[in-house]
């Protein structure tokens, strides 16, 4: 007898180059493993690097503008004319700055489409620090996240939200690293590690002054919106050779640095709710290297920790409190290797293994509805 089977084509838009998005190849992956056709659009920069080989496909549209309205209107207008000649059984809008397209595409093809809320965008800080913006980001999600009634998100917290404003029911699908084996990297000496985006909203107002107070090397890697106002921070205050900037780094790279690291640290700001609501990937991605970590006492953190013991948390960012927390771990080994524990315990069930079980089921049952 013959059977015909026609693999499920997803489509997944983000305004990023790829190359770092670690949270959007574990979950095209995941997909690409289990029998789906899946394709991966961003955008391309003048300083983009070549994309590396993956179990999905990859496409980059290049942009004439880089930045602000203009690059919002072009990018969302090339990924329309993209996506309206491709064929596909789903579609998924990462963040609010791909929504229009995704859901008139979804219109038009007549294929379920799926809000994958990374964050609570018009909740950023530098959204709502700029109301005309807030506001105009802000009719976009009062108009259109009521219309994705299929969709997921990184924390308890940010789905109640969505679910309190817009009555959607979204999924908790975590940002995990997958559980790999650690290398066991001798540490040359102490050090503490910032990953993740430089932007407006992290703590390094606090972070660098606080440093002052700390006699140990701070790693940061990442790029952002903030990097220029972070190098100012360090002149400002002489920490030239106590705070090292190692911009972007490859995957593998970042592993190799974090596992050699000996504290973790990320002090947001109680600036707007995304903050607050949020569990980013690097409270993870510490976790998974072995690293405890300073962390704020905000409610997803909160509950993982209170089971788990692998953070020093925070109550305000007042670099004296900061740096009072990292002597803390700095000097007293036995909290420094109980913690170490812990993580090495949590990430055998914290992990990518166990979370994609989530994604998976969700996408079968959106196509087999």
């Amino acid at each position: 007898m013959n059977c015909t089977y026609q693999v499920k084509k997803i489509y997944f838009t983000v305004t990023n180059d790829l190359i770092y998005d670690q949270r959007m190849h574990r979950i095209c992956t995941s997909l690409a493993e289990n029998g789906y056709a899946v394709t991966l659009v961003g955008r391309k920069l003048g300083t983009s690097l070549p994309l590396t080989d993956k179990k999905f496909k990859q496409k980059r549209l290049r942009c004439f503008f880089d930045k602000g309205k203009l690059f919002y209107l072009e990018y969302n207008l090339r990924l329309f004319a993209y996506l309206l000649f491709q064929k596909m059984n789903v579609i998924c809008a990462i963040d609010l700055d791909t929504i229009i397209p995704c859901y008139t595409i979804s219109r038009l093809k007549r294929v379920p489409r799926v809000y994958d809320a990374h964050e609570l965008f018009t909740e950023l800080k530098e959204v709502i620090t700029r109301p005309a913006i807030q506001k105009a980001w802000l009719r976009v999600e009062r108009k259109l996240v009521p219309k994705f009634k299929n969709g997921y998100t990184v924390s308890e917290g940010i789905s109640k939200e969505f679910q309190q404003r817009y009555g959607v029911n979204y999924e908790t699908i975590r940002n995990m690293p997958l559980l790999k084996e650690l290398n066991t990297i001798p540490q040359k000496q102490k050090f503490i590690l910032y990953q993740g985006a430089v932007n407006e909203a992290r703590g390094f107002e606090f972070l660098i002054p606080a440093m002052k107070m700390v006699d140990c090397r701070l790693v940061i890697c990442g790029d952002g919106n903030f990097m220029a106002q972070l190098k100012e921070l360090i002149k400002e205050n002489n920490l030239g050779y106590k705070v090292e900037l190692k911009g972007m780094l490859a995957p593998d790279e970042l592993l190799s640095i974090s596992q050699q690291a000996y504290i973790g640290i990320a002090v947001a700001e109680n600036e707007g709710m995304n903050q607050y609501l949020a569990l980013p990937n690097k409270f993870f991605d510490y976790l998974h290297a072995g690293l405890p970590q300073i962390t704020m006492k905000f409610p997803e953190y909160l509950k993982i920790n209170q089971q788990y013991n692998v953070a020093l948390l925070i109550n305000d960012l007042h670099p004296q409190t900061i740096a009072q927390a990292l002597n803390n771990l700095l000097s007293d080994d036995v909290l420094h290797k109980q913690m170490q524990n812990n993580c090495l315990k949590a990430r055998k069930e914290l992990n990518w293994q166990n979370e994609e079980k989530k994604l998976l089921s969700f996408y079968q049952s959106l196509i087999n509805a």
